[in-house]
């Protein structure tokens, strides 16, 4: 059986982790999970699958909670460094995850990632951890998607094609999204997702982040990444090779697809989550260019990073505070670039080349982001 612990395991990616396993059980032992504040959910799952570790809170800040079993409290950090630990589920998101992700690495763990900002802020530490030899197996619906289209070919990427729904406001006029509620941002058309990451969709700085992503993980230049509109997320993402073949991965908009194909790499097993999808029912798979003036947050995330430096780190850091600003009603959903920018503009950049840099400007940004704010 393969020692799974999971990071994250109370959020979106950490449920429907859980829900894999629970129909492999004979496969997978659950080693760890880590919740971070929803403790009763967090008993429920030490409940059912009786990890050795758990982590929270309260034992990131060294006391242990009651009602986790006999399980032992640890930190991340001792968590993905377990010897009884085999596979990491990182589904930390913002800088909380970076750290143990790169400890996993270190550790040498297998990585099944879903946290796009520990790649966005930790991108270049990372790519060093997997030229040292550590794997990352990426969970992220889009990575995925290239990854498998990458399996047992060998000859050089021309372009990397991730799609993208367009948001709940694809089509709204752009006078109007100044007026659009958190509850209109969190109605996404085909993806059901955290809060935060679902408001980077409706933003598309979830989109920006995905091209850093793949810029990472598949060593590919920025000007051989595009971007393209698909509304029925049918199509994750296409890869196109020196020939002019294009490859593409179809599937039903479902996380647990890309979270099972990580979990049983290089193996596919028997998915109840895709058996039965008919394509014949869509009648149409459509594509668009990107419309650039409508999210401002793409071209924001592509500037940070191509700048490079501690740049992607305080995007980061502003984006999660301006989007928890706007879900608090503080800040309008149009106001949501303007802030990261103006952020981003007054950021100092250094080097990041260690994780106190990067953790410095991550600091920086969260505190000057509330400070223009008036939060």
């Amino acid at each position: 059986m393969k020692g799974i612990a999971i990071l994250g395991s109370t959020g979106s990616i950490g449920c429907q982790t859980l829900e894999v396993i629970r129909s492999f059980p004979q496969h997978f032992s659950v080693v760890g999970l880590g919740g971070w504040r929803n403790l009763a959910l967090l008993r429920k799952q030490v409940e059912e699958f009786h990890p050795a570790l758990v982590s929270c809170q309260e034992t990131e800040r060294g006391s242990a909670p009651p009602g986790l079993g006999n399980a032992t409290t640890v930190t991340l950090e001792e968590m993905v460094s377990h010897p009884q630990v085999d596979l990491v589920v990182m589904a930390v998101a913002g800088p909380a995850g970076l750290l143990p992700t790169l400890q996993a690495l270190r550790s040498r763990k297998l990585v099944a990632l879903a946290s796009k900002e520990a790649l966005v802020m930790g991108g270049q530490l990372i790519a060093q951890e997997m030229e040292a030899g550590a794997t990352i197996l990426p969970v992220d619906s889009e990575a995925s998607a290239i990854w498998q289209c990458l399996r047992g070919e060998g000859q050089e990427v021309a372009r990397l094609i991730i799609t993208a729904s367009g948001g709940p406001f694809r089509k709204r006029p752009i006078s109007e999204l100044a007026s659009v509620t958190p509850e209109e941002a969190l109605n996404h058309p085909t993806w059901r997702m955290g809060k935060k990451i679902t408001v980077d969709s409706a933003t598309l700085m979830n989109k920006g982040f995905e091209v850093i992503e793949a810029h990472w993980l598949f060593q590919t230049p920025w000007d051989r990444i595009q971007v393209a509109l698909h509304p029925q997320s049918i199509v994750h993402s296409l890869v196109e090779f020196q020939d002019g073949t294009l490859k593409a991965q179809l599937a039903a908009p479902d996380m647990r697809l890309p979270i099972q194909y990580a979990l049983f790499y290089p193996k596919r097993m028997p998915s109840q989550w895709g058996n039965g999808f008919d394509i014949t029912r869509i009648g149409q798979l459509s594509f668009e260019s990107l419309n650039r003036e409508r999210y401002p947050c793409f071209d924001l995330a592509l500037e940070a990073a191509q700048a490079g430096g501690t740049y992607p780190a305080a995007l980061c850091a502003a984006d999660e505070v301006a989007v928890g600003l706007f879900l608090e009603r503080k800040l309008g959903f149009t106001e949501i670039p303007t802030l990261v920018q103006k952020v981003v503009d007054e950021h100092r950049s250094g080097s990041a080349t260690s994780l106190e840099q990067i953790m410095d400007a991550d600091a920086w940004a969260r505190r000057r982001a509330l400070e223009m704010a008036g939060a």
